[in-house]
């Protein structure tokens, strides 16, 4: 649980330099891109199909410092959009980080009281819901930088939110999950009830179909956008399950994180209802993300080791191991062109890190016009 990070002053997302908001952190240079490797030469025909592994820089290439992020396993307070512009929930307020041009906007703040426990925007990346610590969800047009909409129903904090098109789910502390819709004049549609402890994880399939949801109850659990109770119940884990991801390559197949006591990234199939395969990783599993552009995943973590973890799917090889967070790496989002990860932690940074290779570096069968133009490139 709790604990807020220290006070720092200053303007948030600022590259670090001491205790500034959202300032650069001095880090090393950039270092060339993760796959520097000639797109265009020809592979020598006598040799075997095999790839070289992917070099991936250790470093980070951008350090932001960001104070005020709290130290809490449940709260979900960075969320990257299609837009290209990191939402970071500190404290009280969000603040708004634009990866094309480093300007930060202050999109709203909550003081003296209530306080931002989740973040998450639209597909389409204009909308932003927040969530609140009172059991709020406020729905922010970032354009304008204006409230359309503040939805009730929880009586307990919002810690994780997830959108599918206009339809948008709230997890809470009141062990309930809100579906509501945009199109609609109610607060909320349907309360989605199964969880026994806190909903700390909630993510949409990409087609839209299934939700998947994790609870401190230890609980994966899937529901549709029909079904009140849930439609799949996944039981193996043995310690909070926050987080969860869907392939994006592959239909049906999740993968789930538990905490301090679990250790484990799990594998499922929604489509068999059946569990596929299981690794420990040593340490909490805090957040998972797949990448679009290769079958791989990456995983952040808590105690002891608080590293970042990039895995190729499905033998689950480490492709690297990054470290340098001094606080479990509890928030992740990736970047629109799927290359670039941010993390966050209670040690007050944002960590920024190449670690996948572009849609067109990836490989045959990837549709993309371009070779990427750097870390802000916008698809």
């Amino acid at each position: 649980g709790g604990g807020g990070g220290g006070g720092g002053g200053g303007s948030p997302l600022a590259p670090s330099s001491g205790k500034k908001l959202f300032r650069f952190k001095s880090s090393p240079p950039p270092a060339d891109s993760p796959s520097s490797l000639n797109p265009f030469a020809s592979p020598s025909s006598a040799l075997p199909i095999r790839r070289a592994p992917r070099k991936i820089a250790r470093s980070p290439f951008k350090v932001l410092d960001a104070p005020q992020l709290h130290d809490d396993f449940y709260l979900n307070l960075v969320d990257w959009s299609s837009h290209n512009v990191l939402a970071v929930g500190l404290g009280s307020c969000v603040y708004l980080w634009s990866a094309c041009t480093s300007k930060v906007t202050k999109l709203c703040d909550l003081s003296p009281s209530d306080s931002v426990c989740s973040v998450s925007w639209t597909q389409r990346g204009s909308l932003l819901a927040v969530g609140t610590h009172k059991g709020e969800v406020q729905v922010w047009d970032a354009v304008r930088i204006k409230r359309v909409r503040v939805m009730g129903g929880h009586v307990l904090r919002v810690g994780t939110l997830a959108w599918s098109s206009s339809v948008l789910c709230s997890g809470s502390r009141d062990r309930t999950i809100r579906y509501r819709d945009m199109r609609d004049q109610r607060d909320f549609v349907h309360c989605l009830r199964g969880h026994t402890s806190e909903v700390c994880g909630l993510k949409w399939s990409y087609d839209d179909r299934e939700l998947a949801s994790g609870g401190n109850d230890n609980q994966l659990f899937i529901w549709n956008h029909h079904s009140t109770n849930p439609v799949l119940r996944f039981s193996e884990h043995t310690a909070a399950v926050k987080a969860i991801a869907w392939s994006p390559h592959t239909h049906g197949l999740l993968a789930s994180g538990g905490g301090t006591a679990d250790r484990c990234i799990r594998f499922w199939s929604t489509t068999t209802n059946s569990a596929l395969s299981c690794v420990d990783t040593g340490s909490q599993v805090c957040n998972l993300v797949w990448s679009k552009n290769v079958n791989e995943l990456v995983s952040t973590h808590g105690y002891s080791q608080n590293q970042v973890i990039v895995w190729r799917y499905p033998n689950m090889s480490k492709l690297a191991t990054l470290t340098g967070h001094t606080l479990r790496v509890l928030y992740l989002a990736i970047s629109p062109d799927g290359q670039t990860i941010v993390t966050g932690a209670g040690d007050e940074t944002l960590r920024f890190w190449s670690v996948f290779p572009s849609a067109a570096r990836a490989g045959p069968g990837n549709d993309s016009s371009s070779w990427g133009a750097g870390h802000t490139s916008i698809r």
